[in-house]
């Protein structure tokens, strides 16, 4: 004889698929916007997306004027331009690391306005660009905070650099004959 009603085995086989239909519903297109069937998550998306590119934008703009004061400084003291050349190669690499993909057809903007004079004394003009490369370290690492972890890994790897940098540069300070 056949039991009726309700067996553990039909229950549980119940509560599977109200949970199976739960997930799929809840993975389905659930999160379209009423606005022209986008996902409701495009905004945020767009707006991480603008983020990005502001802090690439920044760090391409700040590298641009820190390769113009090391060829300042190269250029008013060519003893130091030695010392100088590995370090400015790697910030031009930085350079092109960090830039946004252009948009096609997009103008690319003019470099930035040089730095002002550089100190007429070989060591305080070497130390000038030292602080200016704990200034890039310090700017990279305070934008890790907005950055999306690959940009963020970029940035890091340029703070840590330009750190070195620093470091390099007050050793060549104290190496540079006045």
């Amino acid at each position: 004889m056949r039991r009726t009603g309700t067996t553990r085995r039909g229950a549980l086989t119940a509560t599977g698929a109200l949970a199976l239909g739960a997930v799929l519903t809840g993975c389905g297109g659930g999160d379209e916007a009423a606005d022209g069937g986008k996902p409701a998550h495009s905004g945020a998306r767009a707006a991480a997306a603008k983020t990005e590119r502001t802090l690439r934008e920044k760090a391409v703009r700040d590298g641009a004027l820190l390769l113009a004061r090391y060829d300042l400084v190269a250029e008013a003291h060519p003893a130091t331009a030695t010392g100088l050349a590995p370090l400015r190669a790697a910030v031009r690499e930085h350079g092109k690391a960090l830039a946004p993909p252009r948009a096609k057809g997009g103008a690319e903007k003019p470099p930035a306005a040089p730095p002002g004079p550089v100190s007429a004394d070989p060591r305080a003009a070497v130390r000038e660009l030292a602080a200016v490369e704990r200034r890039r370290a310090d700017a990279c690492a305070e934008a890790l905070l907005a950055a999306g972890p690959e940009l963020a890994r970029l940035l890091a790897s340029v703070a840590a650099a330009a750190a070195a940098h620093a470091y390099l540069l007050t050793e060549l300070a104290e190496e540079t004959a006045a």
